[in-house]
């Protein structure tokens, strides 16, 4: 079980923004393109050690990225290169602003331990892939596996259910951590979390699609 669980309560919260977007006339695709605008600017910040205003862009990014959705179910505007271009913009903005932390020369276990710099950069390095692998399982997943049934325009698939530790535990720690200036305990739990969920995903695949077909 994970957060993912808790959207469709969170789309309720964001519908009167969503109202908002589309009385304004704005498309969902724009939406989506400002997500990723919020994202960047969040990624400056943490590269600056901003990070309390880092984590304020990438909570309106997160907020703008459930939007776009609400505001193409309200407008009919659904489309299967919106839900490719979600997909693309969610990675940019995970990979950048966990790279602005890299690029910023936050300690992470160097503030603890004696250890070469490069040490911090590899824990960096490991939130950065442990975030796009765990999530990329699923787009794989739909391609080798061929689930492609949809609901609410999202692939339904088992795997929504499956893995401890997705997108919105890996932005909300970021949130949460960088309000407070703590940004490197948000590197750690995103390093460890996300490749063990990513591993979970993995395991949970063996067994259910790990048997052998005869050509």
């Amino acid at each position: 079980m994970n957060i993912t669980a808790l959207r469709p309560r969170l789309i309720g919260c964001i519908d009167p923004i969503g109202n908002a977007f589309v009385r304004i006339g704005l498309k969902p695709n724009q939406i989506t393109i400002l997500s990723l605008v919020f994202g960047i600017a969040c990624a400056v910040c943490y590269m600056q050690r901003l990070f309390l205003l880092g984590s304020i862009l990438l909570a309106v990014s997160a907020i703008l990225d459930l939007v776009d959705g609400n505001v193409a179910r309200k407008t009919n505007r659904k489309s299967d290169f919106g839900a490719v271009l979600d997909w693309i913009i969610d990675k940019y903005v995970d990979g950048l602003v966990l790279l602005g932390i890299g690029l910023s020369g936050t300690a992470v276990i160097s503030q603890f331990f004696t250890v070469p710099s490069w040490v911090d950069t590899a824990i960096v390095g490991l939130a950065i892939i442990g975030s796009l692998m765990n999530t990329f399982i699923k787009p794989v997943t739909y391609a080798e596996i061929g689930y492609t049934k949809k609901e609410d325009g999202k692939i339904s698939d088992p795997l929504e259910g499956i893995g401890f530790f997705g997108r919105p535990e890996t932005i909300i720690c970021l949130i949460l951590f960088g309000l407070i200036s703590q940004i490197w305990i948000a590197v750690i739990l995103i390093a460890v979390c996300t490749n063990l969920s990513a591993l979970q995903r993995i395991l949970y695949l063996a067994r259910r699609h790990g048997a052998y077909k005869e050509e």
